[in-house]
């Protein structure tokens, strides 16, 4: 049995937090749950149900929230960061001190920080002074609905420690949440962040009642994306054509749960940025922000990512949607893979 400290109740957070309370060896383990308001934590504990951020699925008894982080990570043989990419670091320079020495640190977000342009687990590093190796990514096709519903879910969590990435597994896994292991960090990380960019264009795509043939377009030259970039800082590219790449690209590129293509299909169907973020009541469309730091490093390093540049043209130069979309279909044409793609 472990104590774990899930560090965020929004609604990934939530069902990872079940999961883990879920998961047997041999015994329960001890989860609490931190959350950034006290009423929800309250209300977790009275009613084992995170009503605002995720409804479905009761919460284990061994599962219990608090507000206080020092109270949550006391005694945490594992910790778990479930904030937003782009407030992971404010957070952590809140309560990072209060991470156990040594423990093995999961991070859930997916994105690239902007103006530093770094991935989570750099972040981390540099926010919470803990060493790269105690760090792990866990990512994938990861809706926090259909986990918290106990439906058939594979992940990915990534190490340059596989001992530290086994030991997470082991500890997660359960009936209906199968995670595998890997050490390449970088692909996992770039993977998880591109992808929300690319189901905002699939969200506007869908808005403006463009059809499958579109969307599958989107989606193939989206991968091309990911592999430029992610090739460029060292991934490896079997894993953008694993879980962490296509798995989590075609899921999210697909479903209305995703919040990046219900937020751009409400771009797509009219809405400003302003107006699409207020009818996500709270919930943070990653892709939106993560388009410029992803937009940034992608420049950094020298390689085209022309739908990324498309999503910051929308949400923040005042670019109209069909414009965006006019100057993509309007590219200059050439052949489907260059020989960079492929090294």
């Amino acid at each position: 049995m472990v104590d774990v400290a899930v560090m965020g109740a929004g609604s990934f957070g939530t069902a990872m937090a079940k999961v883990f309370a879920d998961a047997t060896r041999p015994e329960p383990h001890r989860v609490r749950l931190w959350c950034r308001r006290q009423e929800v934590a309250d209300q977790i504990n009275a009613t084992r149900i995170n009503a605002q951020y995720l409804p479905e699925g009761v919460l284990p008894e061994n599962l219990s929230a608090t507000h206080d982080p020092e109270e949550a990570m006391r005694g945490a043989g594992l910790v778990v960061l479930a904030v937003p990419s782009q407030s992971l670091r404010a957070n952590l320079r809140d309560w990072g001190h209060l991470i156990p020495p040594d423990v093995t640190v999961v991070n859930l977000a997916k994105g690239i920080e902007i103006g530093t342009l770094d991935r989570m687990s750099e972040v981390v590093v540099d926010a919470a002074g803990i060493d790269r190796d105690r760090i792990a990514v866990l990512t994938g096709p990861n809706f926090a609905r259909e986990i918290a519903t106990g439906q058939p879910t594979l992940a990915v969590i990534a190490s340059d420690n596989v001992d530290r990435a086994s030991h997470a597994q082991y500890l997660v896994r359960t009936d209906y949440f199968r995670p595998y292991t890997s050490d390449d960090v970088v692909g996992c990380e770039i993977g998880g962040a591109t992808k929300n960019v690319i189901a905002l264009v699939c969200g506007i795509a869908s808005g403006i009642n463009l059809g499958e043939n579109s969307r599958a377009a989107i989606i193939t030259r989206g991968l091309a994306e990911t592999l430029r970039l992610g090739t460029a800082l060292g991934a490896q590219p079997l894993t953008l054509a694993g879980l962490a790449g296509v798995g989590d690209l075609v899921a999210t590129c697909s479903s209305p749960q995703s919040r990046n293509f219900s937020f751009g299909a409400r771009l797509g169907q009219g809405m400003t940025v302003e107006q699409a973020q207020a009818a996500a009541h709270g919930q943070v469309a990653e892709g939106a922000k993560s388009c410029i730091s992803i937009a940034d490093l992608a420049r950094r390093v020298g390689v085209e990512m022309p739908l990324t540049e498309a999503v910051r043209a929308v949400c923040y130069d005042g670019v109209p949607v069909s414009r965006a979309m006019d100057d993509l279909l309007n590219r200059d044409v050439g052949g489907e893979w260059r020989p960079e793609d492929a090294e």
